[in-house]
């Protein structure tokens, strides 16, 4: 099985290199599958583009800002190319663990789902990551919709840590944004959680505040009651 890593990347000239020292180390282990990555720098505007160019990162650069969504596609489309099994959405500000990819991996690896989510509040998780009051608001809110809509469960859907079957990411379906738990169920995939660990941002700053993090809630869960009511994704 091959895997690549999607890294989307948006001003994080602080922390790229570190995260991508720390896959190339995770390399070097005895895996049971092929692991490479490819970094999507999103436009940014500091200095992510020479950090990569730099050490000698594997890198595409978009001229132009186009989200995370926009970003994880282009490296979908990439794996699709040179023939990935497994495209995994690996955040670039090192909050996403590299020590919690084999769980994550595991139930596509072995013939049990078809589409994983990283999950920080399963028991076996034990995240360092704590989300704010807002947000874990809105996640009860999306677990609620969600289920409403499609009857899955899910512990936490709006964790950017997931990976997707190569029968999954070359759907027509942004795998970042919450709708496409839906989408993806309705198309008959297998759906899965996976405890994950999540590691707080050491340097930069988010580009979700509390006011997009509201936008974003209410943007989502209008998307996922659309999806709902569209036909079956081919």
């Amino acid at each position: 099985m091959k895997v690549l890593l999607v890294i989307p990347a948006y001003n994080e000239e602080e922390n790229i290199l570190r995260v991508v020292e720390t896959i190339n180390a995770y390399r070097q282990r005895e895996l049971r599958y092929e692991l490479d990555y490819i970094v999507i720098n999103d436009g940014s505007k500091d200095g992510t583009a020479l950090v990569c160019d730099n050490n000698n990162i594997n890198t595409v650069h978009l001229i132009q800002n186009l989200g995370i969504a926009g970003a994880v596609q282009t490296g979908c489309m990439l794996a699709q190319i040179q023939g990935f099994d497994i495209a995994v959405q690996f955040d670039g500000d090192g909050q996403h663990d590299i020590e919690s990819l084999d769980a994550l991996l595991r139930p596509i690896l072995d013939g049990e789902a078809d589409f994983v989510i990283g999950s920080r509040f399963l028991a076996e998780s034990e995240s360092e990551f704590t989300s704010t009051r807002l947000r874990r608001v809105g996640i009860v809110l999306l677990q609620a919709i969600i289920r409403l809509c499609s009857g899955y469960k899910l512990s936490d859907p709006t964790s950017g840590y997931r990976a997707a079957s190569r029968s999954v990411f070359e759907l027509p379906v942004e795998i970042t944004e919450p709708e496409s738990l839906v989408e993806i169920k309705k198309a008959g995939f297998r759906l899965a959680e996976a405890p994950v660990n999540m590691l707080e941002r050491i340097a930069g700053t988010s580009s979700i505040h509390s006011w997009k993090s509201a936008y974003f809630m209410i943007k989502a869960s209008i998307a996922i009651f659309c999806v709902s009511l569209q036909r079956q994704v081919k």
